[in-house]
């Protein structure tokens, strides 16, 4: 039986909004462009493009290096490729950018390789290290290590990012809700597009506000 965290599930427009990223940055990395191949493998690269929630994860580290410093691709490449000869399970090859080996040594041996790719000093390493980590940090695992849930960043600085909102293959058929509920941020968003107040949402959902604001900053922010 096929992990559902591997099924294809979102689309390239799905991926882009949820991460805050370019649908066309989306689909370079995902599929490749021209002679480039892509930076993650996909379960249906054929049209409609789909990508997995393990994607999605992959996505979402690729996203935050992206947002720190402007990902050279060739670089990235190498050093993706460099990463997954390290990989000790099939799964880990096939996403070495959320595997065990990354959030352990892989992770010095990613940036410090990137970083004298693009000739980057210590310094500039320490810093896309320190990237890294932090969207590491918002991956939750199972026992085995394997992502299961995603907290995406929100807002467009990373550093003391809320992780509010929640993305989990288990829920709402993966769509974004508010941690700790099964409350979809889209339906959220479209009663407050409506003309209710966050008061009235906060009360009628019985959580805090600040949580509303930011269900409501996952949808419309991403959709700007």
């Amino acid at each position: 039986m096929t992990d559902r965290r591997e099924l294809p599930t979102y689309t390239i427009s799905e991926a882009a909004h949820y991460l805050s990223v370019p649908a066309a940055t989306i689909r370079y990395w995902s599929v490749g462009r021209g002679g480039n191949l892509p930076l993650i493998g996909i379960p249906s690269p054929s049209s409609p493009t789909l990508v997995s929630f393990l994607n999605l994860t992959e996505l979402h580290v690729l996203s935050a290096l992206r947002r720190e410093h402007r990902v050279k691709m060739p670089a990235v490449r190498d050093a993706i490729e460099h990463l997954s000869k390290l990989a000790t399970t099939p799964l880990d090859r096939r996403h070495p950018l959320v595997s065990r080996v990354l959030e352990t040594d892989g992770l010095h041996v990613f940036t410090d390789y990137y970083g004298q790719l693009i000739n980057l000093s210590r310094s500039g390493q320490a810093v896309i290290r320190e990237v890294i980590a932090g969207a590491l940090k918002r991956i939750e695992r199972d026992r085995g290590g394997i992502p299961i849930r995603l907290y995406p960043f929100t807002r467009h600085s990373i550093r003391n990012a809320p992780a509010t909102v929640l993305i989990d293959p288990a829920l709402a058929g993966g769509r974004p809700v508010i941690a700790g509920t099964g409350l979809a941020t889209q339906i959220i968003a479209e009663r407050y597009k409506l003309g209710e107040s966050i008061s009235a949402l906060a009360e009628d959902y019985e959580r805090p506000g600040t949580e509303i604001e930011e269900a409501i900053r996952c949808e419309l922010e991403a959709a700007a």
